[in-house]
């Protein structure tokens, strides 16, 4: 099990309130391509509860139920360990919820998104927490999935990154992945997704800097928020003894109707505003602004920007290339699996058709 490490109480569980016993809360998953309505579904979790454990499936039982998933198991420990609302997480969960789990690490109850996870033969994975009555449901974040967001990556092409071409392997799956039985093809209107303030609010901590604290401002898109993003972070926070970190979020910088973003540029107005201590960028490479100059001009000439190496290796780019592998061993797959199947139907329809007496086995 894996603790989280948060607050003063080093991640402990705390009674809960007027001093009960805390309600302890299991969620479990595979948590691969971890996005806004994962971390959604846990803060729902949580807030049904006083202590919320997550369990995480091994990448051999979502292989055998789903299909190989993105992110390798330890990967996806780390991105949920990650998640603010998080209390513990128990790698290698198993794949369908049971009472012996619950008991195991007494949970009161497991809550789920209201849809249905089956397993490979069709059951549903939580039957047997439901008929127990430790089964919660919390509503489901529309607008977002991980279907949508594998769509969405697919299309992004190299020329969005470095200005060269979409080979033509990731424009035939890019393709591929867009077709759905209705005929429309998903991936090329605006994500349904729609941001509100109470969204906003909802995942805010709504804490102002206090006295001694260090203000650290970091920026980017962050588009598909992954562990090389959690590294960055997490090396930022460790900058300081008391640190604030600012993260500003913006769009594409050559999308022009978007409007609610932070800006590409860190102004001089913009450290002002926040009391900026610390500018820290990534290594990755600094793309320059519509005019070319530096976005990060300003707090270099005050001398408050940090490059900081996350230590990890990962990218988009990385992890789309990784989707099209498993997409290509998973048709692989399927191909001689249905190869096996049509020779032992056609060696069964031949031994059908041969006269009785001729058949191997038969006197």
């Amino acid at each position: 099990m894996i603790r989280n490490g948060r607050g003063a109480a080093g991640g402990a569980e705390q009674p809960g309130p007027g001093g009960r016993r805390a309600v302890r809360v299991w969620c479990d998953g595979c948590y691969d391509m971890v996005h806004y309505g994962h971390s959604n579904q846990l803060r729902q979790a949580r807030a049904m509860g006083d202590y919320l454990i997550v369990g995480v499936h091994t990448d051999e039982e979502i292989a055998k139920h789903k299909g190989p998933p993105v992110f390798t198991q330890e990967e996806r420990y780390k991105m949920v360990q990650a998640i603010k609302w998080v209390d513990e997480v128990v790698p290698a969960a198993p794949y369908v919820t049971t009472l012996e789990t619950l008991d195991k690490y007494n949970c009161d109850f497991c809550v789920h998104g209201n849809d249905i996870t089956l397993t490979v033969d069709g059951r549903d994975t939580y039957e047997e927490v439901k008929q127990a009555g430790r089964y919660r449901e919390c509503k489901r974040t529309q607008g977002v999935s991980t279907t949508d967001l594998v769509g969405r990556m697919l299309l992004v092409t190299k020329a969005h990154h470095s200005s060269q071409e979409m080979s033509s392997e990731y424009r035939e799956y890019a393709d591929s992945f867009g077709k759905c039985p209705g005929g429309r093809n998903p991936w090329t209107g605006v994500s349904q997704f729609l941001q509100t303030s109470q969204k906003i609010i909802q995942f805010a901590s709504g804490k102002e800097p206090q006295p001694g604290e260090t203000v650290i401002y970091v920026a980017g898109a962050f588009d598909l928020f992954h562990i090389g993003h959690v590294d960055f972070l997490e090396k930022v926070h460790r900058l300081a003894d008391r640190p604030y970190i600012i993260a500003g979020l913006h769009f594409d910088q050559y999308v022009s109707e978007v409007v609610i973003g932070a800006p590409y540029a860190v102004t001089a107005e913009l450290l002002s505003h926040f009391k900026v201590d610390l500018v820290c960028h990534g290594k990755t490479e600094i793309i320059p602004d519509r005019d070319g100059s530096d976005p990060y001009q300003e707090p270099k000439r005050r001398g408050i920007f940090r490059q900081i190496d996350s230590g990890s290796n990962l990218t988009t780019d990385l992890i789309v290339q990784r989707i099209i592998t498993n997409r290509l061993e998973y048709e692989a797959r399927n191909q001689k699996k249905e190869a096996k199947e049509l020779a032992f139907l056609e060696a069964a329809r031949q031994h059908a058709a041969q006269p009785l007496g001729e058949r191997d086995g038969d006197f």
